[in-house]
């Protein structure tokens, strides 16, 4: 006949060995996630700024300095933005880039969107020629 049912010292401590390796990198899988899930979060939020930045910038026509910055919160995130406007390689034509930076858990991020204008030269040849 047996005696009453249990566990040995052995299996005990074997279940707390395994737990003590699991839970640490189950939790760190969690941390991981987190961490992407924010960053992914603010990268869309930063390229909205950037786009939105960049169409303002166009709209009110502040196209033809070579430079230009601010900052932009949403929500509460502050989200700095610089603008670049410098000859396109390719063509008579200038790129317009935005780039907006922004922080998750200390680390420094920063998205960019670009688009290409008439140079102010082009725009001025096609408009005396229209004229004539």
């Amino acid at each position: 006949m047996r005696g009453p049912g249990g566990f040995t010292l052995v299996e005990v401590l074997a279940a707390l060995l395994l737990m003590a390796i699991i839970i640490p990198v189950a939790m760190e899988g969690m941390s991981v996630a987190s961490r992407v899930g924010v960053l992914g979060q603010r990268k869309a939020v930063a390229m909205r700024v950037a786009e939105r930045v960049l169409n303002e910038l166009i709209v009110e026509g502040q196209t033809q300095q070579g430079s230009a910055s601010g900052n932009t919160v949403d929500g509460d995130t502050s989200y700095p933005w610089t603008m670049r406007l410098e000859n396109w390689s390719e063509d008579a034509m200038m790129q317009m880039t935005v780039t907006v930076t922004f922080t998750v858990q200390a680390n420094n991020y920063e998205v960019s969107t670009t688009t290409l204008l008439p140079s102010a030269a082009t725009t001025a040849d096609g408009l005396a020629a229209s004229q004539q």
